[in-house]
């Protein structure tokens, strides 16, 4: 009976340690990830040692420690991915996670070492990094088309943007006052520069003709004057 009794008063004083309830944290993968962990601190005397480690909170110390602090500063740093940003002085010990990765997803464990027996705050903290997601979407292609009358699918046809290349100033027409304002004005201008092309050939041709003419008229006048004279 004496035993049950110790056993019972034991067990109820080890059940009225401060306690903190933990927290569900998630990130994404490549982010920077904050556990939060606090402690009171009202005067120097309470500033005081910690550790983070992972898994859930053993009866003392911290199980695969992480961090270690002596309540100014950070003692012992396990991993440089693992840093406490926080002002310690005040009682800010909560954890960073840089640069998160899926295997950083677990139970963490804030341990704050209180003096005196079983008074450590201990508050264990579920972690959970998840991939970013990455968009599947297929890209959209737009393609121009110009429908019928009709309006249906079949006969339907690809709309052809022609590109006209670029002319100098010194070899644009000068007749041409701006640009065509549709493919069938440029046409006609073309057309209209053709054929006034061809009618000042045409009237070289019969001025070409006239010259020989009154030439071969002088020389038959010449001769017929010399046959008389002759005469």
């Amino acid at each position: 009976r004496l035993y049950a009794l110790c056993s019972t008063t034991t067990f109820v004083f080890l059940s009225t340690g401060p306690t903190v309830l933990g927290s569900l944290v998630k990130g994404k993968v490549g982010q920077n990830i904050t556990v939060p962990c606090f402690y009171t601190v009202r005067r120097t005397q309470d500033i005081t040692s910690m550790c983070w480690g992972r898994d859930s909170c053993p009866v003392s110390k911290c199980y695969q420690t992480i961090i270690w602090t002596d309540g100014w500063k950070v003692t012992e740093q396990y991993n440089r991915r693992y840093m406490l940003k926080g002002n310690l002085q005040m009682g800010d010990v909560s954890l960073t996670i840089v640069n998160a990765e899926e295997g950083d997803s677990g139970i963490y464990c804030c341990r704050v070492e209180i003096s005196g027996w079983f008074n450590d705050q201990t508050s264990n903290h579920k972690v959970v990094i998840e991939k970013a997601r990455i968009s599947t979407a297929s890209p959209h292609i737009y393609t121009s088309e110009q429908t019928s009358a009709h309006g249906s699918a079949s006969e339907s046809s690809f709309t052809i943007t022609r590109t006209w290349p670029l002319v100098s100033a010194s070899e644009a027409p000068q007749t041409a006052s701006g640009p065509c304002s549709s493919t069938s004005d440029c046409l006609d201008v073309t057309s209209n520069l053709q054929n006034a092309s061809v009618l000042h050939g045409t009237q070289r041709y019969s001025e070409n003709g006239l010259y020989i003419g009154i030439g071969l008229s002088a020389v038959l006048l010449a001769i017929l004057i010399l046959a008389l004279f002759i005469t």
